[in-house]
């Protein structure tokens, strides 16, 4: 068999079995709540991995070892800042979260959770919530499918669209099956293929170049110069700012629906704690990993005369020259699980957003339980049609379609995240108005095309907007004051009992 033929295989095995695990969701579905949630059931190990795969999509496996390909570990001060984010995310907002969405009125959308912690009568605050999710998850989804077209493109000569319209046809398959069960059981698999591949490059291609004495060799030879952390050059302003802009990714964190969603879905606020020990021993590896893949692949492509006409293609390239067709073919189906996972993730907040937040509160009666469900997977294959029309016209790399999105969420629902689950006086007044200020300012700064990623001044903007309006609006509720102490000794009374559990076993 040809090469091409046995990288198919490996590709089809790859989708029936994501495909499997969609149908078996969809037989653990039995209500809108399990479609948008899973019944609030999920592990420890699955919400930790889930989440992590549904985070990094394909700006880890192609965005992230591209950058560093073309312009050096300046590029990764990124991982650096993501990985200290979803730490501190775990920390603080992982535990919190779960409690407050269940005494919130079992909130099970981040709009919703809003609304009902903040008490809004207006129901202003639920809808420009869903607005915004939907705005910012079509240039995100829209990037994945992207990502879909430059896979195939670099990996089998093949056309773009093609490739786009593939990968998005098979994750909306199992999205539309099997909700958000689906998308996490899914993520699981992906998400350890995606740690396994990017473990695996870097490692054979050093061992191929000889060593890391080979690989500084080779490096060399390419003539790249940036291989520090800091540039030989020392700082300047604008290495300042590019440093800066690139530790600001973590910032994101707090405010992505599709990973923090992953928090109100687990059993319990304890989980949190064997969460993020689990994710964060993912996440190291798989950072590791795509920066090593990136800076070593400056190498292995100079040593062997290798033709890389788009550098985001750079691991699918090593993964086929170094590897038999049918273990490449798999490192290939770990790129399209990097894709995927977070695409799946996205439809299913963007689905909610459109029936939880956006049609149930013009709904003049409650629909059935059938019913909702139906909306749900109408809303995902729309959302999916409107992001598909986008991704035709291939603009921008990967990096710059996820930047985009990643500051718009982490400005317009970070502070009001962590403010909602820390400050007791944060208002409904108080969050929309950080919430419009910190989007607006998203789409100007990156109008303005400054070195300084627009997450910063997004954030900043936001979080002073959420404050001075709230401290002008506030008064008290005894209502929410008893929510918020019961959150509390919740998270307090969910640990004592983990570990109490770990001193008995």
């Amino acid at each position: 068999m040809s090469d091409l033929t046995f990288q198919l295989i490996a590709l089809a095995i790859y989708f029936a079995a994501m495909v499997g695990i969609g149908l078996y969701a969809f037989r653990q579905t039995k209500d809108h709540e399990d479609y948008m949630l899973g019944g609030r059931n999920l592990s420890p190990g699955t919400a930790a991995l889930s989440a992590g795969a549904s985070d990094m999509s394909g700006w880890l496996m192609m965005g992230l070892p591209g950058a560093i390909y073309i312009s050096g570990l300046i590029e990764a001060w990124i991982a650096i800042g993501l990985t200290i984010g979803a730490y501190l995310n775990w920390r603080f907002v992982a535990p919190r979260l779960r409690a407050c969405t269940e005494v919130a009125k079992n909130s099970i959308t981040i709009p919703s959770f809003f609304e009902n912690r903040l008490r809004d009568r207006s129901r202003l605050l639920r809808i420009v919530s869903g607005v915004v999710i939907l705005i910012f998850f079509t240039f995100y989804i829209s990037s994945g499918m992207v990502a879909g077209g430059v896979f195939f493109e670099g990996s089998f000569g093949g056309d773009y669209l093609v490739g786009m319209l593939l990968v998005t046809g098979v994750t909306l398959l199992y999205t539309l099956f099997g909700g958000f069960l689906g998308a996490s059981f899914t993520d699981v698999v992906q998400g350890l293929m995606m740690m396994l591949a990017l473990v695996l490059i870097p490692v054979v291609a050093i061992f191929t170049l000889g060593g890391f004495g080979g690989v500084s060799e080779a490096i060399v030879a390419s003539g790249i110069e940036h291989t520090g952390l800091i540039p030989g050059d020392g700082l300047d302003w604008v290495t300042t700012l590019a440093i800066v802009s690139a530790l600001a990714w973590g910032l994101g964190y707090f405010g992505q629906p599709h990973i923090i969603v992953r928090f109100m879905a687990m059993r319990d606020p304890g989980s949190a704690k064997a969460g993020r020990r689990i994710g964060m021993s993912w996440m190291t590896l798989s950072m590791v990993g795509a920066v090593t893949a990136g800076i070593v692949g400056v190498a292995y492509i100079q040593r062997n005369g290798i033709e890389l006409s788009d550098p985001e293609a750079v691991t699918l390239v090593m993964a086929q020259v170094m590897f038999h067709p049918i273990v490449s073919g798999f490192i290939l189906a770990a790129v399209l699980a990097a894709i995927m996972s977070t695409m799946s993730s996205q439809l299913i907040v963007c689905s909610s957003a459109l029936v939880e937040d956006l049609y149930m509160v013009i709904a003049k009666k409650q629909p059935s339980a059938r019913k909702l469900v139906i909306l749900g997977r109408t809303c995902v294959f729309a959302v999916a049609v409107v992001a598909g029309v986008l991704a035709f016209d291939r603009t921008g790399t990967i990096l710059s379609l996820v930047g985009f999105a990643w500051a718009g969420f982490g400005a317009a629902f970070g502070p009001a995240v962590i403010l909602s689950l820390y400050w007791r006086k944060l208002t409904n007044w108080g969050a929309l108005a950080g919430m419009v200020a910190g989007t607006i300012t998203v789409f100007a700064w990156s109008a303005l095309g400054t070195d300084l990623y627009e997450i910063v001044p997004g954030v900043v903007v936001s979080l002073i907007a959420s404050v001075v309006v709230s401290l002008l609006t506030y008064k008290r509720d005894p209502e929410i004051d008893a929510e918020f102490d019961q959150a509390k000794t919740l998270v307090v009374k969910k640990a004592d009992a983990v570990e109490d559990e770990k001193v008995e076993a």
